[in-house]
């Protein structure tokens, strides 16, 4: 009787866990680190060896990962606001975050393209961009809440110019910073050997974190994601909200870019951030967010995004091109929206009821 009633409360906790929706990016995590465990367990491997400028950096697959990990789970952040708020997505981000870095090289070098020193404060050119890139938000937010354009069209406009502008802004030139001080930010700070945009990544966290549990943003974004008719009748203006998670996603936009253009000094606009749109929307899917919009959860957007990167990685290492990557991802995609449709999900809830009712059956008597 009392094993009975173990096993059954067991199989309550498995149900609860598997239902959880942090459980499928923990999941997946798992399976890439066993996977790699046992075809090449070197995968794991740490080193500690020193840059070009001589200062102590670690170095391995685990520390790409949090690196490049990191830009992605910055966007993550704002495309979960965005999706939960407008059952939509942005499909501009790679293109703002060309923009957004033309406009940080543009001031730092002024109208010189090569220039021995910085025309501009590193913290002016920062926030010129985060101006910018959220004015791009606005204008992708202003379509989508003002004017009712379903968000995947409405960003369309930005995805396909964006690059073109993010050209122009520096007369088709590819500046490049001389000024050693500005690579700490995409790459190592001396006397520390974890790259600097994990340390932005964590930072990023914190405000969201902070502003969710301080302020009803999380709340209203819900509210309105899940019925916006009856968010309008009880006070809130749906349209403001939509019009916000997009700033706010513009101001993600800008720290990623300006991680981006430090990290090489220049800027290549044709290739800088490119598919990036597809990686955050997958990280926010892989998250267990609906795509279709209501309920989030920023830190399983977050921890999808370095799984992304995990999966990446561990794809580059087994030397997949990159051009065959976008085609693995996108089988990634449909299983998990295959899985997060509410069909397939109440399917699987029902097997599992029926599996847990002879256990619950065998405990009454």
């Amino acid at each position: 009787m009392t094993a009975k009633t173990k096993k059954a409360g067991k199989s309550t906790l498995l149900s609860a866990m598997i239902g959880n929706q942090i459980f499928i990016p923990i999941a997946a995590l798992l399976i890439l680190a066993i996977f790699n465990f046992i075809v090449d367990p070197s995968f794991f491997k740490i080193t500690l060896g020193h840059n070009s400028d001589g200062d102590p950096v670690l170095s391995g697959n685990l520390i790409t990962i949090i690196d490049y990990g990191s830009e992605l789970a910055i966007l993550a952040i704002g495309m979960t606001l965005v999706t939960a708020a407008s059952r939509g997505q942005d499909i501009s981000v790679g293109a703002a975050i060309a923009i957004s870095g033309s406009v940080v090289l543009r001031v730092l070098c002024g109208t010189n393209s090569r220039p021995e020193t910085l025309q501009a404060p590193i913290i002016v050119a920062f926030l010129v961009s985060c101006l910018v890139a959220m004015a791009c938000g606005a204008f992708n937010g202003a379509l989508v809440s003002i004017f009712k354009i379903q968000p995947m069209v409405a960003t369309l406009i930005l995805f396909t110019a964006g690059r073109s502008i993010a050209a122009w802004i520096n007369n088709n030139e590819l500046p490049v910073v001389s000024d050693r001080t500005f690579t700490f930010f995409g790459g190592y700070i001396p006397g520390i050997p974890i790259p600097t945009p994990f340390f932005i990544a964590v930072l990023c966290f914190i405000a969201t974190w902070l502003a969710l549990k301080f302020t009803n943003l999380g709340l209203y974004v819900q509210s309105v994601g899940i019925n916006e008719k009856t968010s309008r009748l009880n006070g809130l203006n749906p349209a403001l909200i939509k019009f916000m998670t997009y700033v706010i996603l513009g101001l993600c936009v800008a720290v990623a870019g300006f991680i981006k253009v430090s990290r090489l000094s220049t800027i290549n606009y044709s290739v800088v951030a490119k598919d990036i749109e597809m990686d955050a929307i997958l990280a926010v899917a892989l998250g267990g967010n609906s795509l279709s919009g209501g309920k989030f959860n920023i830190s399983a957007s977050i921890l999808g995004a370095y799984v992304i990167q995990f999966l990446t990685t561990t794809l580059y290492k087994f030397q997949v091109q990159s051009d065959a990557l976008p085609a693995y991802k996108a089988v990634v995609v449909i299983v998990l929206v295959v899985l997060s449709a509410p069909i397939v999900r109440e399917k699987i809830a029902a097997v599992f009821k029926k599996l847990h009712a002879p256990a619950k059956v065998e405990s009454k008597g």
